[in-house]
């Protein structure tokens, strides 16, 4: 027979749980860029296929079932040498524009993004590099503008993924606020580097990467600190490369799921019940 404490906890960690926050995953890689172009298709393709699965994963994300599609951002200028266009890559990795996704530039973000959430809408958004992709700095403002609205479409169950933001190459982005449409985001730092001797973290692993998916290619920023967040993958000096999670965020931070609070409550009470009978 299990204790006071065993039963309280296997109790509501036996009980279903509705969806409760979105899934976020971001990356100082560009694979929107490397799953067309660059010397490992394979890898930049499987991080794009993991994070957009991460984030569209139909058991948390309520949404996909009525809104199957995401929302892709990206500039429709011509890419500058060094550049390509991101969307290429995204289609590269297996997706459809039309049928998978739609492409929203700075004329038509704002707009997209009212549609976030919505049936027939977006169950999630997926921005574009800024190098090797082209995010401009008209669509990271519109993003950052809207960061409220992105705020609770997450906590309402959508999803987000979003690739390297540094103003590298080009310098698409000359006035920064990288990532700051989730402002709780650990300064990202340019750094222009080689993949090598990455490694996958074992988060990274459970959703399905390898040390040779983030192997070979590029990556143009990192992460001075989670954040709340998990991390992914690491470069061969430990920095940061990639951070996703799942739980509930506010402008301050990742706040933790409240099954996962729940547990630990009930958890905490049952071995304080325990330990009041064995006294007696």
């Amino acid at each position: 027979m299990l204790s006071g404490a065993a039963a309280a906890v296997a109790l509501v960690v036996g009980a279903p749980s509705a969806a409760f926050a979105g899934s976020i995953f971001l990356t100082g890689h560009d694979p929107d860029f490397h799953a067309s172009l660059g010397g490992n298709l394979t890898g930049a393709r499987n991080i794009n296929t993991t994070a957009i699965g991460f984030v569209m994963d139909s058991g948390f994300n309520p949404f996909v079932a009525s809104a199957p599609k995401f929302l892709f951002v990206e500039s429709t200028i011509a890419p500058p040498p060094g550049h390509t266009v991101g969307k290429n890559g995204i289609i590269a990795s297996g997706y459809t524009e039309g049928t998978n996704f739609d492409a929203a530039d700075a004329s038509t973000l704002n707009l997209a993004l009212s549609s976030l959430g919505v049936a027939g809408g977006y169950s999630a958004i997926v921005v574009a590099s800024d190098f090797g992709g082209i995010l401009t700095q008209d669509e990271l403002n519109i993003l950052n503008a809207r960061s409220a609205d992105i705020i609770a479409f997450l906590n309402n169950g959508g999803g987000l993924y979003a690739m390297a933001e540094s103003d590298s190459g080009a310098g698409l982005t000359p006035n920064g606020g990288f990532f700051h449409y989730l402002p709780f985001i650990v300064t990202s730092a340019q750094l222009n580097q080689s993949e090598i001797g990455n490694t996958v973290t074992a988060f990274g692993a459970s959703l399905g990467l390898t040390n040779n998916d983030v192997n070979g290619n590029a990556s143009h920023n990192i992460f001075a600190g989670t954040g709340g967040m998990n991390v992914v993958d690491v470069d061969a000096q430990g920095n940061i490369l990639s951070l996703a999670v799942r739980a509930q965020i506010t402008q301050g931070g990742v706040v933790p799921e409240p099954g996962s609070l729940a547990l630990l409550a009930v958890g905490l009470a049952g071995l304080g019940f325990a330990r009041r009978r064995a006294l007696v």
